[in-house]
């Protein structure tokens, strides 16, 4: 447990000083998520008015809005994702990005996004209506699966800015990164959401004791404020998070293509960060 959490931070510290060079990066997942805040928004409307899911069944009509709904989030969160991650490959390769850029990368690959995020948004429907129907058993299932694609995607989006492939061909490489690369031993050793985890966990809970503090000795009005602070650092700290992950996967990408540590990053953290069995 130790040695995750030290790795974490390392893992951490390495991403955060390319942050450091290109803060403005940290716009990308700040308009990636109030993008998806209005997709969802959009989506909430007809979904009332129908009662697409009530009683707890999603039926012919339900199932076609549910995959709309995740392809456009998905659109949306891959499209930013992507101008980050590309932003990131010109500062792995000694360039210095702009958001600007990252946004003309992310424009350039829109087709391979709107694939992905169609890929995506079939294998997220699919597992859902499958967790309706399973048992607390089956649900497990279910959630492994879910995990096993969110592992065999890890480097879907780097591949995707530095390769002119299709969706499908881009998880089968990221397939074959993995297992070549670094084995069955990548979800122990992943720490940049352990790391995150810890932050966002005392963070959430600075934030309640806070609040109750305000509101036994300050009032309401007070109370009401500090929880809205507290609620923006929440936010703040998963803008963070995103930003180091898109950074992180660019990094990781090139040290499994190129075998060799990009600039920022010591070969050896990335080694014990996805070391084989």
């Amino acid at each position: 447990m130790f040695d995750k959490v030290s790795r974490s931070w390392h893992l951490v510290k390495a991403s955060a000083g390319v942050l450091r060079t290109d803060k403005e990066l940290l716009l990308l997942p700040v308009i990636s998520a109030i993008a998806t805040l209005l997709v969802g928004a959009t989506f909430l409307v007809p979904v009332l008015g129908l009662r697409l899911f009530e009683g707890g069944e999603i039926g012919p009509m339900g199932a076609i809005v549910g995959f709309l709904f995740y392809l456009s989030q998905y659109f949306v969160i891959f499209f930013f994702n992507t101008a980050l991650v590309g932003a990131a490959m010109i500062r792995l390769e000694g360039g210095d990005p702009t958001v600007a850029d990252g946004l003309r990368i992310a424009r350039g690959k829109l087709g391979a996004i709107l694939g992905y995020a169609a890929l995506a948004a079939t294998v997220g429907l699919v597992l859902k209506m499958l967790g309706e129907r399973a048992g607390a058993v089956g649900k497990i299932i279910i959630g492994l699966i879910g995990m096993a694609w969110t592992l065999a995607t890890f480097l879907v989006v780097p591949i995707l800015v530095s390769r002119d492939i299709g969706p499908v061909d881009a998880v089968k490489e990221s397939v074959d990164l993995l297992k070549r690369t670094w084995g069955e031993n990548v979800v122990g050793n992943v720490g940049i959401n352990l790391a995150f985890g810890l932050v966002t966990a005392l963070v959430v809970v600075m934030a309640i004791g806070l609040t109750v503090a305000a509101a036994l000795i300050a009032g309401a009005t007070v109370a009401i404020a500090v929880a809205v602070l507290g609620a923006i650092a929440i936010a703040l700290v998963a803008v963070v998070q995103a930003a180091l992950s898109g950074i992180y996967a660019a990094a990781v990408y090139r040290y499994a293509v190129d075998g060799a540590a990009p600039a920022g990053f010591a070969g050896g953290e990335l080694q014990a960060a996805f070391r084989p069995k």
